[in-house]
């Protein structure tokens, strides 16, 4: 029986009971088997429970599970071990003869504050998971009571969980059924699956632990997540995927720093003598949470216009750019360290807003130049700028504010007929502007108006003189297409 308060707040949250309650539908379905401490969670979720059960007076007149502080920090470091399992085994002896209710109310209290512990990027994996129709399955040695709350808030379809003994209301100190750990966390896995009738060739699993490659070697699709060096190495041999959902695919961290994190202090204004930077409106960037920043497109420059507003933004900046930046060497790889997104021209592939879709959804800042590329010829010197639709559509999958970005200038320093930027010109650098606008207020349910409205938005963003007709001269022209361009 499943704590009542827990049914009552979580109701599409199924805690099983490993005594046959499953029904199987009539065709075979697709099941996301995901752990919770170090994979779905930054730590582990003991410190934060127990915080909680001692709020509910369990702990009154006895001892807490000694050394469980120091036991916790190693875990966190170092994943699961087997004396760290050896002391969550023991557990439930700890447990004897309290009330069932009071521990419920303890998973109920501790819920709010294991979601702000999620992985960032964990969300929008799970949507995905969802939108393709996938069973959510919160899979974890943590007891079901404690956990069910938590795993109600976030949307799981199902709790794999270690159930402890009880009888008249109280806690017996002992495990009903499987201890869900290793081949004891499989055993509960396939008894479900057979129950529920689960495709376990088709499902997913996703884990930071060895001790998981019981079920994580059960399933068509496992996942690495930030995984125990042991896992890695298992990963990496297997050719599993390798995945870390505290930041964007293929950014590095080291000693809790991104690439962003080491360039930031070099990002800024003297490390670019050949330009003076004129940048204002910066402040109007939230400090957290997510964020469309959209900029017009003059130069190859821009890239270093837009990364002087991330530095002084003090939060990583994912940006979207054309793939061939990622594709040349040093450059491409420092871009895709740094969280960039490459985008295929003409490919008409949705990958990249996936990607930039899921950096927002976990709180992030992205970058897009709706433009797509540096206009040529005339079109350089239209004061009406003209964007494609997918920043606009970006907003309204996600909710998140775009921020006009007026940038001016950069052409100067590095034309787009001209192979690398004027590092020459120190006595009489060109003049770049940057001006960050307010939020764009967007309809958010038809993409070409808004479209329209954040192109509008970054137009005001830019100064006077974009606004002026000018008729371009043939060398001005000529600046506006690449150097191995023939008719201009």
């Amino acid at each position: 029986m499943v704590c009542a308060m827990v049914t009552a707040r979580s109701p599409k949250t199924h805690v099983h009971n490993g005594n046959g309650s499953g029904h199987a539908g009539p065709e075979s379905r697709v099941a996301v088997f995901v752990d919770l401490d170090r994979t779905l969670l930054r730590g582990a979720s003991g410190l934060v429970l127990s915080a909680a059960m001692h709020a509910e007076g369990l702990f009154e007149g006895r001892r807490s599970l000694p050394g469980e502080r120091l036991f916790y920090g190693l875990y966190d470091l170092m994943g699961e071990s087997l004396a760290f399992m050896a002391m969550v085994r023991v557990a439930p002896r700890f447990t004897k003869g309290w009330p069932v209710e009071a521990v419920c109310r303890a998973g109920e209290l501790a819920a709010p504050e294991l979601v702000e512990l999620v992985q960032p990027f964990a969300p929008g994996v799970l949507a995905e998971h969802r939108e393709a129709g996938h069973l959510i399955v919160l899979t974890t040695t943590t007891p079901a009571d404690l956990v069910a709350p938590f795993a109600g808030m976030l949307g799981f379809d199902h709790v794999l969980a270690t159930r402890y003994g009880r009888e008249d209301g109280r806690y017996t100190g002992g495990i009903e059924g499987d201890f869900v750990w290793s081949t004891g966390k499989l055993a509960t896995v396939r008894r479900w699956a057979r129950e529920s009738n689960i495709d376990m060739a088709a499902s997913h699993a996703y884990s930071d632990s060895v001790f998981d490659l019981p079920l994580l070697g059960a399933v068509g699709r496992p996942h690495a997540v930030n995984p125990d060096r042991r896992l890695h190495a298992v990963a990496r041999l297997r050719r599993w995927p390798v995945e870390h959902w505290d930041r964007p695919p293929g950014v590095p961290k080291m000693g809790g720093l991104e690439p962003y994190d080491v360039i930031r202090p070099l990002v800024r204004p003297a490390m670019f003598p050949y330009a003076r930077f004129d940048i204002d409106g910066v402040g109007r960037v939230p400090g957290r949470g997510p964020v469309i920043l959209a900029a017009n497109h003059r130069s190859y420059f821009d890239v270093v216009a837009l990364a002087m507003v991330a530095a002084r933004l003090g939060r990583p900046v994912r940006f979207l750019a054309k793939r061939e930046l990622f594709d040349a060497p040093v450059v491409g790889q420092l871009a895709r360290a740094l969280g960039g997104i490459p985008v295929d021209r003409g490919s008409r592939s949705d990958t990249p807003l996936r990607e930039a879709r899921r950096a927002l959804e976990a709180g992030e800042v992205v970058a897009i130049l709706p433009q797509g590329t540096i206009p040529r010829g005339k079109k350089f010197f239209d004061p009406v700028l003209e964007g494609k639709t997918g920043t606009a559509r970006l907003a309204a999958m996600t909710g998140a504010p775009v921020l006009p970005v007026g940038v001016w200038g950069t052409e100067a320093v590095w034309p787009r007929s001209a192979r690398l930027p004027d590092v020459g010109n120190l006595l009489h650098p060109p003049p770049v502007r940057v001006r960050v606008g307010k939020p764009v207020h967007l309809g958010l349910s038809d993409a070409a108006e808004d479209t329209e409205a954040i192109m509008a938005a970054i137009m005001t963003q830019l100064p006077a003189e974009s606004q002026r007709p000018h008729e371009p001269t043939a060398e001005e022209l000529a600046r506006t297409f690449p150097p191995d361009h023939t008719d201009t």
